[in-house]
């Protein structure tokens, strides 16, 4: 089943969290980079990109390009949350003074950062779209939970928010795509529903669900797909 990841919100992370006032919005410095927004999976907090944020500084980047997204997983992928990750991209796009951002999404935060893609205007506004593990055709072990849980049943095969992301083009826009998917992945069942048409997909080995987060050859990979 859907296992909950355990991992304290750190006090940076928290301080990129908190919204801006218009006049900080004025102020703050403009960065070098294409920001960088990591979105975290079901029942989980922005705690669990603390190895991969510390990759992306050791390449270079600084706190001010990086962000993690906090979010209630319970509630509707179409409904709730991506109208609040469009909300978060235009506070990181004022912050930053970038026109675009780049995505690095975990498990069910890919679907909800792909409806913003597709069906929320984020074509313009994203660069690099990066799934790890994401549920983007659904995943049968989702059914253990769907009963009392709306993310999980927006994670079963069939469900609304499944078959409005498979319409058309998988992947629309001028957005670079990538998943990193694992052949000993635990919760994604069939493991290839991570894949997409149109994207990069790229076999991470036999990882488990999370250890894909601290994996170190998806971390080079993810680095380079986002630099390149």
């Amino acid at each position: 089943m859907l296992r909950r990841i355990s991992v304290p919100l750190t006090v940076a992370a928290a301080a990129l969290l908190m919204p801006l006032t218009p006049a900080q919005a004025d102020t703050a410095p403009r960065v070098a980079r294409t920001p960088v927004i990591f979105v975290h999976g079901y029942n989980a907090d922005p705690g669990v990109w603390g190895s991969l944020r510390d990759d992306f500084k050791a390449s270079g980047y600084t706190d001010a390009e990086l962000f993690s997204w906090g979010y209630d997983t319970s509630k509707s992928v179409n409904e709730v949350l991506s109208g609040r990750f469009a909300a978060y991209v235009e506070q990181v796009r004022a912050q930053s003074g970038a026109a675009k951002v780049d995505i690095v999404a975990h498990s069910f935060g890919s679907l909800v950062t792909r409806w913003y893609v597709k069906h929320g205007g984020g074509t313009g506004k994203v660069a690099h779209w990066a799934s790890l593990a994401g549920p983007n055709h659904g995943t049968a072990t989702a059914w253990a939970c769907a009963a009392w849980s709306q993310a999980c049943r927006d994670m079963t095969p069939g469900s609304y928010v499944q078959d409005g992301l498979a319409e058309g083009d998988e992947t629309p826009g001028d957005v670079a795509y990538a998943t990193w998917w694992s052949n000993c992945d635990e919760v994604i069942n069939p493991d290839k529903s991570v894949l997409l048409d149109g994207a990069t997909n790229n076999a991470a080995g036999c990882l488990k669900h999370n250890d894909l987060l601290g994996d170190d050859g998806v971390s080079q990979g993810v680095r380079n797909f986002i630099g390149g």
